[in-house]
């Protein structure tokens, strides 16, 4: 059987993906990644955190998960030889009349011991119900806040005069948090997700499931809580204004002749794919995320592939529109997405706008 490490890499390389790419496409850091190819399972923090990384990079190269994990638990199942002066000792022969002597007094003093102990144990005291344990209620204060939660836990955030409350309600398979917007947050381990407090459009909060063991309610989760500072987004040079995307990063109103994607409540990540039919010149940009800024620029061609994934948009610069072929994943659906024709350079920006229902698009956007 081909071992853990060697089928990750085989499958990274035949895609043609660096350590450098996946660690960006999969917000796992690469020494992660080159441990998990190199099957050095000792320096993650503990197993959970294995387990969630091999299986979301296992995801991200189109692997199968149980195969992945079968690999991982034969890895760690060790076979140990028996000595061989233990397969040549041959016992005395009064070994064997003794053996089945001591075994037999061994079953006679069993039984009586078991006899005596029903005998004269006390009667069984009825144990008291444990006390639940109380909520607890913790504010986040600065840029950050790492906690270990408990189901009714709660984190208190404060914007401007307003403070909002995020609640851990459940933990089984995987966690869910309630936001102030009654949209539940759920979180995979090693997961992350944006919320909006204010529901301004903006994605005031980022949680992380660092560490939580599943359908173990009692052990709690992990959880990182992060402030995400408004920045200001440039325009592509040469394009004009950022189309609509307010100097704090915010998505605002959007033509509404504007190509959508999904429409929701709330604004969620997504992901971009993209095959290339032809030669092309591919820009790409992530939007209103602080550690992702700085473009991205690759020539490709005939039967290569992209993937993107981003919180709240991503800005585009097509060499030739009609030599690639680009689907949005999100939601748990797949839509495709025509961007331009034959010969075309396209600039766009495919992200979440706000409507002045309060509702959320994911729309395409033309810059050119």
């Amino acid at each position: 059987m081909e071992s853990l490490g060697v089928r990750l890499r085989t499958a990274r390389e035949e895609k043609g993906y660096t350590i450098e790419q996946v660690c960006r496409d999969t917000n796992i850091a690469s020494r992660y990644i080159d441990a998990l190819e190199k099957e050095e399972f000792t320096i993650f923090p503990g197993e959970p955190y294995l387990l969630g990384f091999l299986r979301n990079y296992g995801e991200y190269l189109g692997l199968e998960i149980e195969g992945l994990l079968a690999n991982y638990r034969a890895l760690k199942i060790q076979e140990v030889p028996m000595p061989v002066e233990q397969l040549l000792h041959s016992p005395p022969q009064i070994g064997r009349i003794i053996r089945p002597l001591a075994i037999a007094l061994a079953i006679l003093l069993a039984a009586g011991g078991v006899f005596y102990y029903f005998w004269t144990r006390p009667a069984p005291a009825v144990a008291a119900p444990p006390e639940p344990k109380a909520a607890m209620e913790y504010t986040l204060e600065g840029d950050s806040l790492e906690r270990r939660l408990y189901r009714g836990d709660a984190v208190l955030v404060s914007l401007g005069p307003d403070q909002y409350r995020l609640e851990l309600i459940e933990l089984g398979e995987i966690l869910t948090i309630a936001a102030p917007s009654d949209a539940a947050v759920t979180l995979d381990l090693g997961q992350e997700a944006g919320v909006d407090l204010n529901e301004d459009g903006y994605l005031d909060v980022r949680i992380t499931a660092a560490d939580f063991v599943k359908y173990e309610s009692a052990t709690g989760a992990l959880l990182r809580f992060e402030m995400n500072a408004p920045e200001s987004v440039e325009p592509v040079a040469g394009t004009g204004d950022a189309a609509n995307l307010s100097a704090a990063g915010r998505p605002e109103n959007a033509p509404a002749s504007a190509p959508v994607v999904f429409t929701s409540p709330n604004s969620y990540p997504f992901t971009l794919q993209a095959s290339f039919q032809g030669y092309c010149m591919f820009r790409w940009e992530i939007l209103a995320e602080r550690d992702r800024r700085g473009r991205n620029e690759r020539y490709f061609q005939r039967s290569d592939e992209l993937s993107i994934q981003a919180q709240n948009g991503i800005r585009l610069w097509v060499s030739n529109a009609a030599a690639v072929k680009i689907q949005i994943i999100g939601g748990g659906r797949t839509v495709p997405l025509e961007i331009g024709g034959a010969g075309e350079v396209v600039v766009a920006d495919i992200r979440w706008v706000r409507d002045e229902d309060g509702r959320f698009r994911l729309a395409l956007l033309r810059l050119d």
